[in-house]
């Protein structure tokens, strides 16, 4: 399997299947495309048929959507538990990264993933990302007190990948948070996949300044 993604520095979408595949121990090659390059629309659609990032190469088979990819996986790897074993628990992480998958536009905006900038901290959120925000904490909360945690539904699964960039973004942006949710963001930053995710972001040469200088 191939993997194509783009700047691991920036590309949240790109992280959720990798760190997926990477936690499990899934066989697979990363392929990577630098955004805001000349040839990078080009480099990506030669690959994927949305003409977007990430996308799934398997033979003949090519899933272009993080959600896909990632349920995609867990039919072919049944014998990992990418998804909860319990069939409620499944059905409620399912909801819970669809979403993620779709929701949370003001929060995405404000904060894109910018995994090495720093002097963020402290800078004034608007009221419809505090509302984000406040959202993302209560479902942590609600998912972490049924299951007992570490994770979300005890142990790692497709919905804690789901929420790996907004751990990142918290990293990053620092925005005030409860204590349950700070535990389960420093849970996330210490998985030996996410950490090597993190070192590697750090090293890119390829910079993007709409994210590294926001308004």
């Amino acid at each position: 399997m191939e993997l194509l993604i783009a700047n691991k520095n920036y590309s949240s979408w790109s992280l959720r299947p990798w760190l997926v595949m990477r936690h499990f121990g899934l066989p697979f090659e990363e392929r990577q495309v630098w955004l805001g390059q000349d040839d990078t629309a080009e480099q990506i659609a030669a690959v994927s048929p949305s003409g977007r990032v990430p996308c799934l190469v398997d033979g003949t088979s090519r899933v272009w959507d993080s959600l896909a990819i990632v349920e995609t996986l867990a039919e072919r790897f049944p014998q990992h538990p990418l998804w909860p074993r319990d069939a409620d628990a499944r059905a409620w992480a399912r909801a819970v990264s669809a979403e993620m998958h779709s929701g949370f536009t003001a929060l995405r905006q404000a904060m894109p993933m910018n995994v090495h900038a720093t002097g963020f901290a402290g800078r004034v959120v608007p009221e419809e990302v505090r509302a984000d925000i406040a959202r993302i904490e209560a479902l942590l909360a609600e998912c972490l007190a049924a299951s007992g945690g570490p994770f979300l539904f005890g142990d790692f699964s497709i919905a804690d990948a789901m929420y790996a960039p907004v751990a990142l973004r918290f990293e990053t942006y620092r925005p005030t948070l409860s204590a349950t949710t700070q535990a389960y963001v420093q849970r996330l930053l210490a998985l030996p996949a996410l950490q090597q995710w993190v070192e590697d972001a750090r090293v890119e040469g390829h910079r993007l300044a709409r994210y590294d200088v926001l308004p």
